[in-house]
């Protein structure tokens, strides 16, 4: 574990960015500080920034509006610019493995290792094998320079970098642990990404991200009622919350929520047919549309195991006034890659 105080988290998002500050306590960390701040369409897209200023007065506002002054930020990355691999070595020393990984990596990773920043992390040593399992991870320089140059130019420091599947599983641990004797999913369904990572053994056993999330079924809406973009965003948050003011939305939102927890389902089909593992415990949902009741209907209905909201904050209470419990109650939903940020310390490698 690292040492130090709290960073501050920072998810910057296809659709909004959102900030959360901790505070550790005698008790436990406390929620301080929240931010949330929407972002102007196409100004990210497959996760590539297109529109850079937008993005720095975003962060600048968000900052302000949110009243955090430290300045020392953990932020993530997620979709083509990673890849995520759970590969097999013979055993050796840290020293060995760190001379090692690069030469590991060539042999997994599909991108030119001069153009990828690569980590790894030991999941479990098998001596009587001679072998050890590592998670190793890869992210293009070019979407790590383009995320960290932006926060500088907000007059941020980045000092961490992480992956959305991960910081997720942070504060799912947090708050549950990670049973040893289940096999789990995780699923942050975003704006643009549902973001998948199977928990097997009480590590990351496979992680995938789907290029369909909740823009998706806003683009079907508009796409078969005629509306603009704005005015199906607001009907289907309507549907989340119980309402429609046309039955026909209904229909197009069950149809676009079987069509994503298929592609959900194909990707746990996958895992099961080359990890050997007999079966899925349980699916847990969150992101911006998991409060969809027919995303989590159908993501069930396909997988024949329970579905569970995530509450990211189940064991991190709020401390002060500078919280809005409206902005918190509205966005729950969406705090888990922030929040998960926001767990990472500063007494950690530097970029």
């Amino acid at each position: 574990m690292s040492e130090g105080k709290n960073l501050v988290g920072v998810d910057i998002g296809t659709s909004s960015i959102k900030v959360c500050q901790l505070k550790d306590t005698r008790k436990g960390p406390r929620l301080v500080k929240l931010g949330y701040t929407p972002l102007p369409r196409q100004t990210i897209v497959d996760g590539h920034i297109l529109n850079a200023s937008a993005v720095v007065e975003a962060l600048n506002r968000v900052f302000t509006e949110a009243k955090i002054k430290d300045r020392d930020v953990a932020l993530s990355i997620s979709g083509q610019a990673v890849i995520i691999r759970k590969i097999t070595v013979p055993m050796m020393t840290p020293a060995e493995l760190d001379e090692q990984i690069q030469w590991e990596a060539e042999q997994h990773i599909p991108f030119d290792i001069k153009d990828v920043h690569v980590d790894y992390e030991v999941l479990r040593r098998r001596p009587e094998a001679g072998q050890m399992d590592l998670l190793l991870v890869a992210a293009k320089r070019e979407e790590v320079a383009d995320y960290t140059d932006i926060a500088r130019q907000a007059k941020l420091r980045p000092v961490v970098v992480d992956i959305d599947a991960f910081t997720v599983q942070n504060i799912f641990e947090f708050n549950r642990g990670l049973p040893p004797d289940q096999t789990f999913a995780i699923i942050n369904v975003g704006a643009s990404l549902a973001s998948i990572n199977i928990i097997s053994k009480e590590a990351s056993a496979f992680t995938r991200d789907i290029a369909n999330g909740g823009n998706y079924i806003s683009e079907q809406i508009q796409k078969q009622l005629g509306v603009p973009f704005e005015q199906a965003e607001e009907f289907k948050v309507m549907v989340s919350a119980g309402t429609s003011p046309n039955p026909q939305i209904g229909s197009i939102i069950d149809t676009v929520c079987d069509s994503i927890a298929g592609e959900i389902q194909r990707s746990l089909d996958f895992f099961h047919a080359t990890s050997g593992e007999p079966e899925m415990h349980r699916i847990f949902l969150t992101g911006g549309s998991s409060n969809l009741p027919q995303l989590m209907n159908a993501i069930g209905r396909r997988a024949r195991v329970g579905v569970e909201l995530i509450p990211p904050l189940e064991r991190i209470p709020i401390e002060g006034k500078d919280v809005n419990p409206q902005l918190l109650q509205a966005r729950a939903a969406q705090l888990c890659v922030a929040l998960g940020l926001s767990m990472r310390k500063d007494r950690e490698r530097r970029l």
